[in-house]
């Protein structure tokens, strides 16, 4: 619900586990790492979204790279196919000009006109020329963000002053033989990179972050419980501890710069079968003011889930046997049955919520799954009966019920 609702707000999003956090001095990632992992996710999105605006100019120029590329190569022989023999000719008219160099000696300098660069870039356009191989000078891709990094990532905890800073060496062009349909897209990338000035990216996703930026932290109950001195959750409370700072408002040092958490959202959830949001410590409680219950899913919750997402399990099923040739359809009735079967054993054994189909789903189709290589061309209908007649022997008994739904 709360990626939901930070997509339609176009908000840097983060969901994290508690579990993965422990307390400083153990082994495990620091709390910090949160906020470096929501700004590294909202530069890399807002840096692919500046890609994407400038996609068309990048081609054109990647393009114009390529001609000059195809016909120096075409014009000495070295352009060949996809099989590395043959060489490629083009048909075009390429007029020469003299040139002497300052020696005084005379060379043959090769000049294009414009009709026809504009016909090798037609030619490129087109994808004929794709399979042909092309040698192609390239820088060797780095993230522009990798270049934040002033000395290096730093491991888990440690801070940027720690280390005395040293440049970071320039990666030097090199030459690569490649298809031209490689060239295409390693120049397009190229090209689109040089266009986006990445500075202004991580200013605007700073600002992005410390003004709307949402963190939705799961398992939230793991690290609950108070008193424990030895076992697995021999951390619990100091994660609690060393998440209040950032939950309340505090200024987080990453790569591209200090990130203040005062006006970021924190969404905390968590099962509390075994412990009670009594059992976080006082101080990070009072972090949540606002507590919301959700109430169990009701059959009519679970009908809707099966068929009404655009990526439904029903959805899924029908997409995965229709690769055999098998028409599958289902009835409102096997709907209706096979979500009242979810219920109830949401209501005898545990409440585990929607995840509760996909095993039913499973044991369902089961025969269908595996014999669809005969039943292809065929349809098959599944109704209320046919759920029944599949299932009714397991819902019965509990004891397989438990292990199998």
């Amino acid at each position: 619900m709360v990626r939901r609702v930070a997509s339609m707000l176009e908000a840097p999003f983060i969901k994290v586990e508690a579990t993965k956090y422990t307390e400083v001095g153990y082994v495990g990632r620091d709390v910090e790492s949160i906020i470096h992992d929501l700004v590294e996710e909202t530069v890399a999105r807002l840096h692919d979204r500046r890609l994407a605006e400038v996609q068309t100019k990048a081609e054109q120029r990647a393009t114009d790279r390529l001609v000059d590329y195809v016909v120096a190569q075409a014009e000495a022989g070295s352009l060949k196919s996809s099989t590395g023999r043959t060489p490629v000719r083009l048909p075009l008219s390429i007029r020469s000009a003299h040139a002497t160099a300052s020696g005084g000696s005379e060379e043959v300098k090769t000049e294009l006109d414009g009709a026809s660069r504009r016909r090798i870039g037609r030619l490129l356009r087109t994808e004929k020329l794709d399979d042909a191989m092309i040698e192609i000078e390239i820088t060797p891709e780095i993230e522009p963000y990798d270049s934040y990094w002033e000395y290096g990532p730093p491991e888990s905890g440690e801070m940027f002053h720690e280390a005395p800073p040293l440049p970071m060496p320039r990666p030097r062009p090199r030459s690569r033989v490649v298809c031209i349909r490689d060239a295409k897209r390693i120049l397009t990338r190229e090209e689109a990179n040089k266009l986006i000035d990445f500075d202004a990216v991580v200013d605007e996703s700073l600002e992005r972050v410390e003004e709307g930026g949402m963190v939705f932290i799961d398992e939230l109950d793991k690290v609950g419980g108070r008193g424990q001195e030895n076992g697995a959750d021999v951390s619990g409370e100091g994660v609690q501890r060393d998440l209040l700072p950032i939950v309340e408002g505090s200024v987080v040092m990453t790569r591209y710069g200090p990130v203040s958490t005062h006006h970021l959202l924190f969404v905390a959830a968590g099962s509390f079968t075994r412990v009670k949001p009594s059992d976080l410590i006082p101080e990070l409680q009072g972090r949540f003011p606002l507590r919301v219950e959700l109430d169990a899913l009701t059959k009519a919750d679970l009908e809707a889930i099966l068929v009404q997402p655009e990526n439904s399990l029903c959805t899924q099923y029908q997409a995965l046997l229709s690769t055999e040739g098998v028409t599958l359809e289902f009835s409102p009735d096997g709907i209706d049955e096979m979500a009242e079967m979810a219920a109830t054993c949401n209501r005898r054994i545990e409440d585990i919520g929607a995840r509760r189909l996909a095993p039913i789903l499973e044991q369902v189709l089961e025969e269908v799954s595996f014999g669809a290589p005969d039943l292809s061309g065929t349809t098959v209908r599944i109704d209320r009966e046919f759920v029944r007649e599949r299932t009714a022997s397991i819902v019965a008994n509990d004891d397989l019920n438990r292990f199998i739904l």
